[in-house]
């Protein structure tokens, strides 16, 4: 038994509030339980409060390490406790209570009944089991948001203040005096501190091999092997923590926490038992063993869910691999299955207008559905393009055009011919969204074009999909419009709604196509577009199509946008720029980057008529990040570039890169 409290580990960043937290709720209860997994930081926030405590209210602080081995008995440790704290008020830190399993809650129940003057700080990895006992979760520290590329440019402010860059800088700084945290590795940062769950020990890990490794390059080699990247080392968090808390869970927590490892992200009870619950761990087995599992978890994605660390599931990954014959396949298969119905009730959300909520169900479940799209898992291509499909609005509406792209393309890469007709459209849409497809002649009437739309086409026919036919000539049309051929663009939207079938089962529907079409007329012949000024055609969350199909709201923000240009096009820019507004709102909640250069560009157009020429450049400058690379430059630039000075025109530009286009819209 230590008879007093240990020096502290390590600087304590990010922690006063929750070591102000713990200590109130000492003065309040006897019992307090810091849980979570291993290396998050329980024994620092420990030591932390204690030294809070024994400074300001002179406290008698025990501390006694479960974690070291130690020759005497559970009964001898109690004795010399009882010995030692009788008639006294005291304050004990039971440290690493997991080591004694059930054991802990008992030590602790009998010492609290014998010793009314004692209270007890416990550190675990799951609850002690008493009644009276407060439990407190240990949360990892703040981390920034995932990079969209981790090898981009990122400004250091957007990542310094949180609590994790912190600490891994300081680290990195004293493995090596050199190490600078700058616009060149802050993505690669960043995403090293969210693969390493915000965790201190794994943090201070990888911090302490700066030396070694540059930050993307401990990343890449995090993500190859993270059990030989966390093995040694004076860090927690690590693989020789994995494999000593596996040690000690009992059968069914271990069985639980290798099948739960198929999960690449986050889960809630209901996820865990449908997938983890068959054979000799059945679903209420798992229910149950996952309650017990929680405290060593992370939480993740609000109430109730829930994430292994890193470096447990590598280790419960690689038990699984090894496990029962059949067990791990057949976790694996029930996880794809799951995925399969995920991206098939999000595209339904989709359809029915719950536009927001299909996004956040098919970004909260984004890892797990990157693992279903996996052409080399055993379920196989076709499966992953099946997956592919079903997300079409997550690629094409939400922001997610490029991670899209190379899904279907590897899957495509790998399937056998002939390959499936939605999956060819899907990659021809995404293709053309981004300006890079060709558009030579309908292959329906020459046989000419673009290999993969003929490929495509071809498919169509042969399968009879004829809603595919129907999106092809969406693309065409797409294609043609990127290439200013206007009344070639309006004739393909045309047709594809010509040929859409009522209500088709996938893909972006009558209401994409239409509105596709009226931007093309808005082009060739604005005085057929009916539109009224303060007639909000296609506002977010706007009426029922009338005849009877659901309302489309990202449907709609396209349609604001060719009213919008039409309106500018009759002299009425107050009605223009309230409409680019109402797309926008729809455009900034779905993550439609396509549709907020479409419609920043616009409003650049605007502001320059109204000879607002430094707004209209800081507009282009905001969406510079998210226009296709092939796309044209926008109309205004050339206007801009002619009468602004270059120094002010990059000057403006280069501030609206580093500005949120919402924060340039007072309106929004």
């Amino acid at each position: 038994m230590r008879q007093t409290v240990p020096a502290e580990l390590s600087s304590f960043i990010g922690r006063e509030r929750e070591t102000a937290a713990v200590a109130k709720l000492l003065a309040g209860e006897r019992l307090v339980t810091l849980t979570g997994p291993a290396g998050i930081g329980k024994t620092r926030l420990a030591v932390r409060t204690v030294r809070s405590l024994t400074g300001s209210d002179g406290i008698d602080a025990r501390w006694v390490d479960l974690a070291r081995p130690a020759p005497r008995r559970l009964p001898e440790l109690e004795g010399e406790l009882l010995a030692a704290l009788a008639g006294r008020e005291a304050l004990l830190v039971l440290d690493g209570c997991e080591q004694l399993g059930r054991q802990a809650g008992a030590l602790a129940g009998r010492l609290l009944a014998r010793l009314p003057g004692l209270r007890i700080l416990a550190t675990s990895q799951r609850r002690l089991g008493l009644r009276e006992e407060a439990a407190s979760a240990v949360p990892p520290l703040s981390l920034p948001a995932a990079p969209l590329d981790a090898a981009r440019r990122m400004p250091v402010a957007e990542i310094a203040g949180y609590a994790a860059v912190r600490l891994y800088e300081e680290r990195a700084r004293g493995a090596d005096p050199f190490f600078e945290l700058t616009e060149r590795n802050a993505g690669a940062v960043a995403a090293l501190c969210r693969a390493l769950d915000g965790i201190p020990g794994a943090l201070e890990l990888a911090a302490g091999r700066a030396h070694q490794y540059a930050p993307g390059q401990a990343l890449r080699r995090l993500a190859a092997d993270p059990l030989t990247f966390l093995a040694g080392g004076a860090g927690r968090g690590t693989r020789v923590d994995a494999e000593r808390s596996y040690r000690l869970a009992p059968p069914a927590e271990r069985l639980l926490r290798e099948r739960l490892s198929v999960f690449a992200g986050s889960f809630d009870p209901a996820a865990a038992a449908e997938v983890c619950g068959f054979g000799a761990l059945t679903r209420e087995d798992a229910a149950e063993a996952l309650r017990d599992l929680a405290p060593a978890l992370l939480a993740d994605g609000g109430p109730g869910r829930y994430r292994l660390p890193l470096s447990v599931r590598a280790h419960a990954a690689r038990l699984l691999a090894h496990g029962p014959a059949g067990d791990g396949a057949t976790a694996a298969r029930r996880h794809h299955e799951r995925c399969r119905v995920l991206a098939e009730r999000a595209g339904q959300l989709w359809r029915e207008g719950a536009q927001r909520e299909a996004r956040a169900l098919a970004v909260r479940e984004l890892p797990e559905l990157r693992v279903a799209m996996n052409p080399l898992s055993a379920p196989g291509p076709a499966a992953a393009l099946e997956i592919a499909v079903s997300l079409w609005f997550l690629w094409s509406a939400c922001g997610l055009m490029e991670e899209g792209r190379r899904h279907v393309e590897r899957a495509l890469a790998l399937h056998p011919a002939p390959r499936p007709a939605r999956a060819l459209w899907l990659a021809a849409w995404l293709v053309a969204s981004c300006g890079e497809a060709d558009g030579a002649a309908p292959p329906a009437t020459s046989g000419r074009g673009d290999p993969q739309l003929v490929e495509a086409w071809s498919a169509a026919v042969q399968e009879g999909e004829d809603t595919c036919l129907a999106y092809l000539a969406h693309v065409r049309g797409t294609i043609a419009l990127w290439e200013d051929r206007y009344e070639d663009a309006a004739a393909e939207y045309r047709d594809g709604l010509e040929l859409l079938p009522g209500e088709p089962e996938f893909g972006p529907g009558r209401e994409a196509l239409r509105a596709a079409h009226t931007m093309a007329l808005a082009y060739t012949d604005p005085a057929s577009v009916p539109v009224e000024e303060g007639l909000s055609v296609g506002r977010p969350g706007g009426p029922a199509d009338p005849s009877g199909g659901p309302a489309d709201p990202w449907a709609g923000s396209w349609t604001g946008f060719a009213h919008a240009l039409v309106h500018r096009h009759e002299g009425r820019p107050a009605a223009a720029r309230a409409g680019l507004l109402h797309a926008l709102r729809t455009q900034l909640a779905l993550g439609d980057h396509l549709g907020q250069a479409f419609s920043a560009a616009l409003l650049a157009e605007l502001e320059a008529d109204q000879g607002h020429y430094v707004e209209a450049a800081r507009l282009l400058g905001s969406v510079a990040r998210t226009r296709p690379p092939a796309a044209r430059a926008p109309r205004a630039e050339g206007l801009l570039r002619a009468r602004l000075t270059p120094e002010a025109f990059r000057s403006a530009y280069r501030e609206g890169s580093r500005t949120p286009l919402h924060r340039l819209l007072p309106e929004l």
